[in-house]
């Protein structure tokens, strides 16, 4: 049944504001919109899914075709269309635009459309509404020549066919056909797209791909792990016995948040709970938690009387702890909990759920992550995930390791260190991603004003020694906006283990402007 026009008015409302939302005027994608309209007979489905990535990634495959060509041929002249001709367009379609064909493929039956523009073809297969970035279907890439095997995953290194990254059955762009006298456009004339379609081999309730589109980066060597684990000597002890009944709400049922008064677990949060009905982050937290990161004179420190930093530096002649900033958790809803696993206050354990993507940046820093869909401020995006290491048991891998090797900053468990004068080294914990990690391992650093801040978080245990770094948004992020976050590096740190390179985060607060002979590690 054809959409009615109060429908139609929002799917071209809807489409307009995602194209917009990555650069694209409403002009400049209507012409795209409306081929793939026809294209997919009139469903919107296709075109919508995976917010809209059909529709972004042909406009971008037809705009770098016509900017080859423009040096050729005179810029065509836009119709600007009426509201009421733009909708009216879009149910009747215009045959002197394009023509359809019909090829029909053996096994599946899938039904594909052929657009023929008069300068191009675009070929558009039905996609699901469900599908990701990558897909896993055979038929997409083109059999490589060779293949590069990395610790997880097979992948091609050889030139793949021309195509952006997009969901299951989206758009295929292909070239034109060379004209008399024109060179033929084949794949090796560009440089090889490399993309696997899951990173985390169904680890998580979401595929997260991992595209180069620029075709230089080393593919990375690593384990994905979706939870942490102790490398050896790290001392962890997660039991029921540990968890008070008072601490715990085991009276509860459902969802925590729904309840006219707070449960046992809102105290360590003043009696309040952190989340809101969405699951974001209420204002007020996530302010007061920013505020203490990026604002140096609200820090309140606290200093070890020996620190497991500096012992495992110098054990003979340690030096002075530097001080451990003093740190807001969440406290989570536990096992010993008796509300269920969608309860409210239960958004860290329950996992990654939005749309993430490990990319090859173009301003020098390796690899980063992305978000494929737009995320309001203070949703939770992933946690860091490593390996549990000692202080003593990092410090000693980082000295052995070649600098070159490091993939990762690694992140020390000190929230709480202040809370005790003297703290065993199977106490003082560390997370290291390099080897075994999730993909927070490929997150870049940026000075002050990245878009995600990390914030400690109790799941299983009331043991500060342990706890779960997670990240959420500090404000409004757009898809395809690249996720940072501040590591609080300390460019006067002359004896960091960790083998540096200049910071290139781009930030107009970055710290090392007026440090030029400092380095600072990014990820990836």
């Amino acid at each position: 049944m054809a959409p009615t026009r109060e429908q139609l008015r929002e799917h071209l409302a809807n489409a307009y504001k995602a194209a917009n939302a990555v650069g694209i005027s409403k002009e400049d994608i209507k012409p795209v919109l409306r081929r793939l309209y026809q294209a997919f007979d009139e469903n919107w489905e296709p075109i919508e899914a995976d917010n809209y990535r059909v529709l972004i990634d042909t406009y971008f495959e037809l705009k770098e075709k016509e900017d080859d060509e423009q040096r050729d041929q005179k810029p065509r002249k836009r119709r600007h269309l009426t509201e009421e001709e733009d909708q009216a367009s879009f149910r009747t379609g215009s045959s002197s635009e394009f023509s359809l064909g019909h090829s029909r493929h053996n096994g599946n039956h899938r039904s594909t459309r052929h657009l023929d523009s008069g300068d191009g073809s675009v070929h558009p297969e039905r996609a699901s509404a469900s599908a990701v970035s990558c897909s896993n279907h055979k038929n997409n890439f083109t059999k490589p020549k060779n293949k590069v095997s990395t610790d997880d995953v097979t992948v091609s290194a050889g030139p793949t066919s021309i195509r952006r990254p997009g969901p299951v059955g989206a758009a295929r762009i292909q070239r034109p056909k060379p004209e008399s006298n024109a060179a033929p456009i084949t794949c090796e004339d560009k440089k090889p797209l490399r993309c696997i379609s899951d990173i985390t081999k169904s680890t998580e309730k979401v595929a997260i791909s991992l595209v180069d589109e620029v075709g230089n980066g080393s593919l990375p060597k690593f384990n994905y792990i979706p939870h942490n684990i102790i490398y050896e000597n790290a001392h962890l002890n997660i039991s029921l016995s540990r968890i008070a009944d008072e601490d715990c709400c085991l009276d509860c049922s459902g969802d925590c948040l729904s309840s006219a008064l707070p449960c046992a677990c809102a105290h360590e949060t003043g009696g309040e709970f952190v989340y809101t009905p969405e699951g974001l982050l209420k204002e007020e937290f996530l302010s007061k938690h920013m505020a203490l990161v990026r604002e140096p004179e609200k820090q309140n420190y606290v200093y070890c009387q020996d620190c497991p930093i500096e012992r495992s530096k110098n054990e003979d002649m340690p030096e002075s702890c530097k001080g451990h900033v003093v740190r807001q958790f969440i406290k989570e809803c536990w096992r010993k909990c008796g509300c269920d696993v969608q309860c409210g206050n239960r958004v860290v354990q329950r996992g990654i759920s939005c749309k993430l993507q490990v990319f090859w940046t173009s301003q020098g820093k390796g690899w980063g992550v992305r978000t494929l869909e737009v995320l309001e401020k203070g949703s939770f995006v992933c946690e860091y995930v490593g390996e549990i290491l000692t202080n003593t048991e990092l410090y000693n891998r980082n000295m052995k390791s070649n600098g070159n090797d490091r993939h990762t900053y690694p992140v020390t468990l000190d929230a709480d260190w202040g809370s005790e004068q003297i703290l065993r080294d199977e106490d003082a914990l560390c997370l290291d991603g390099t080897l075994h990690g999730n993909v927070a391992r490929f997150i870049n650093h940026r000075c002050f004003d990245g878009n995600l801040v990390d914030i400690p978080v109790q799941v299983e245990t009331p043991d500060r020694h342990y706890y779960h770094l997670a990240f959420f948004t500090t404000r409004k992020v757009n898809a395809f906006e690249e996720l940072t976050w501040d590591y609080q590096i300390d460019f006067d740190d002359e004896d960091h283990p960790i083998k540096a390179f200049h910071c290139t985060c781009g930030s107009e607060y970055c710290r090392s402007k007026k440090r030029k002979g400092k380095k600072v590690v990014n990820l990836g």
